[in-house]
């Protein structure tokens, strides 16, 4: 239960849309759930926040977030057990990655009771949304822009806060391959890289598809300066097995700090593997593929859970991973944190949240 309690406004669907869900096929960020959270900052206050039928909304082309970028997110997931038990997966690690987002953008922070409240307010109204089996999860989306209707280049005054929720199923439908990006950036020293903002995503589109045109799934990024080191894949932290030891590039200004990445660390550790997190080259690495002393590079984050890639391309020449099997290490910690966050194991590390 979050550490306060809030009255929400709760405006109920008259119409479910729940018949459009078929666990079967799901496309992820297709199908939203029958409700929402809004709440908005107004003269320097939290409104009373309302729960309403999940629907469109109405803005003037002044909005300060279309012009000038002053947009967060959140991606998180809930999860159903075979006893029908909702749970949601560190939702308190979110909450705090949002509002360093937010410090970083010049917002407002979103107070626990709002942003956690909000969550179980929406998930008890829309359980029968949260699919089960396999993959299958219902993906959380909190988010926060600005609403001042003023063209001048200011922090804004006012904003709204927002939870969607949508079913999600395996993200990838195969192996991604992946390509070693050594012309644009991702994000640089000083700037927003750890931060969730919409610009991340957007200055990453363009780099992405001219990959997308060569053949490539996503992107290896690599450092702003020397273009030597990895920092992240796509939307995902990134995460490399070299004789057996797990290498990941630590955590900084410019890459995300994800709660996946977090949470695979620690399982990896408890079960013996060994775990360095520093920096990671790019020369080291493709050695390594060539050498067959790096047996498997895998994404990992809150869409795509664990993601092993098929083959990494760099500079024009493609590199191939070993087919992934059930003892492949990305698949013993996938299964391992699957378990934890469906009930089938113990959660000893206290991140599975009753709804």
């Amino acid at each position: 239960m979050a550490t306060q309690t809030l009255s929400f406004n709760i405006t109920k669907t008259e119409k479910s849309r729940i018949d459009q869900l078929d666990p079967q096929k799901i496309v992820f960020g297709s199908l939203f759930t029958d409700h929402m959270l809004v709440a908005d900052y107004v003269n320097g206050e939290w409104q009373t926040p309302q729960i309403l039928p999940y629907g469109k909304m109405e803005f003037t082309p002044a909005l300060a977030s279309l012009h000038y970028g002053q947009s967060i997110f959140e991606g998180m997931k809930a999860f159903k057990s075979e006893a029908d038990e909702v749970f949601m997966f560190r939702p308190l690690e979110n909450f705090k990655r949002f509002n360093i987002s937010a410090e970083r953008m010049s917002m407002p922070a979103v107070p626990e009771e709002i942003f956690i409240g909000g969550l179980e307010e929406l998930l008890r109204l829309d359980a029968a949304w949260v699919p089960k089996g396999g993959d299958n999860s219902l993906y959380l989306r909190p988010f926060m822009f600005a609403t001042d209707e003023y063209l001048g280049v200011r922090t804004a005054l006012n904003y709204r806060f927002m939870i969607i929720m949508s079913p999600a199923g395996s993200y990838y439908t195969e192996a991604p391959k992946v390509k070693v990006e050594k012309e644009f950036i991702r994000a640089a020293p000083g700037g927003v890289g750890f931060a969730k903002c919409a610009g991340n995503y957007a200055a990453s589109l363009y780099p992405a598809r001219l990959a997308a045109e060569e053949g490539y799934t996503q992107l290896l990024w690599t450092d702003a300066i020397e273009h030597k080191y990895f920092e992240e894949s796509g939307t995902m932290n990134v995460m490399f097995v070299k004789d057996g030891r797990i290498i990941t590039p630590a955590v900084s200004s410019t890459i995300l700090k994800g709660t996946t990445r977090e949470a695979l660390l620690r399982i990896a550790e408890d079960k013996g593997y060994a775990v360095e997190e520093r920096k990671v080259s790019v020369e080291e690495i493709i050695e390594g593929l060539r050498n067959g002393s790096v047996t498997e590079v895998f994404g990992v984050g809150t869409a795509v859970v664990v993601s092993p890639f098929s083959a990494v391309g760099y500079e024009g020449e493609d590199l191939p991973l070993p087919k992934v099997t059930e003892s492949s290490v990305s698949q013993v910690l996938k299964t391992a944190l699957n378990n934890i966050r469906t009930g089938k194991e113990e959660d000893k590390y206290g991140w599975v949240w009753r709804v």
